[in-house]
């Protein structure tokens, strides 16, 4: 069992917490960069049926703010699953495992990644087998959400403004175009965020944003900075399990640490000397 650390939100009561998972890549071969985070399809099914046999209700990220704002009932026990970056396995086993059980999710896109702005995007992810642009639709169709991840995948909080509004309006606008539908829901890069990102989020006409923090969220959860637990591949079904039940894990919301503010800080001036790259 590999539970998260932390106390945060101990107080909060079991009924009022709300797993949110993060996923990368499902598959058996992954590319070396996404490997810890990186689940194998054996694995992921059971950590579905576990998902189905809690007898949790699947929500996407949309409906859990909308459920959370009184805009649609709450169900009793909800989960929200979902799908970062775009990897080759989503429209080709990891959205028809979802469907094939009745589970809805959320898959936010680096439209970067999957070639949505051609060869010269940009995209800070390394090299790895993505889904195309044209695959899309087909993954909507298995019923997920689909939400967006930027265009480059950068850490958002190190950058201008000018350059934040590109990275969360011009990827907006594509999806919408391609899906004929609003892309409402929006998760940061590596989970970084600050005071200011999460305020560009909400003017660019999204609804929701998740970050990481490895944390259970809530019924107090701030809709902009939703906590998600990120599945590693030593993760069990187990783990799931736990999760689905509200323990094994701090509960959000709570302040940033000041190592989390001084990380940022870090990163800012790494940022200025090394210029934008990909890093964690």
């Amino acid at each position: 069992m590999s539970a998260r650390t932390g106390t945060a939100g101990a107080g909060i009561p079991l009924a009022e917490r709300i797993p949110v998972l993060l996923y990368h890549a499902v598959t058996e071969d992954p590319s070396g960069w996404i490997a810890p985070l990186t689940v194998r399809p054996s694995v992921f099914a059971a950590q579905l049926d576990a998902v189905v046999d809690s007898g949790c209700t699947p929500l996407t990220a949309t409906g859990l703010v909308d459920a959370l704002a009184g805009r649609r009932p709450l169900p009793e026990r909800p989960v929200v699953i979902t799908i970062d970056d775009g990897f080759a396995d989503l429209p080709r086993s990891t959205a028809p495992a979802l469907a094939g059980r009745g589970l809805t999710a959320t898959a936010y896109l680096t439209t970067g990644a999957i070639g949505l702005h051609g060869p010269d995007s940009g995209c800070l992810l390394p090299p790895a087998p993505m889904m195309t642009a044209a695959q899309v639709k087909e993954t909507a169709d298995h019923g997920l959400e689909i939400g967006a991840h930027t265009i480059t995948h950068p850490q958002l909080d190190t950058l201008p403004g000018a350059a934040v509004r590109r990275e969360l309006s011009v990827p907006k606008a594509a999806l919408e175009d391609l899906l004929g539908l609003p892309v409402p829901a929006f998760a940061y890069p590596h989970g970084y965020n600050s005071r200011s990102v999460r305020r560009q989020v909400r003017a660019a006409g999204y609804t929701s944003a998740t970050a990481v923090r490895d944390a259970l969220s809530s019924k107090g959860d701030e809709p902009y900075r939703i906590a998600r637990i990120m599945l590693r591949a030593d993760d069990t079904a187990a783990d799931v399990a736990a999760w689905l039940r509200g323990t094994a894990a701090p509960v959000a919301p709570y302040p940033d640490q000041l190592r989390t503010v001084g990380w940022r800080w870090y990163r800012r001036g790494r940022r200025l000397v090394r210029g934008t790259r990909f890093a964690g």
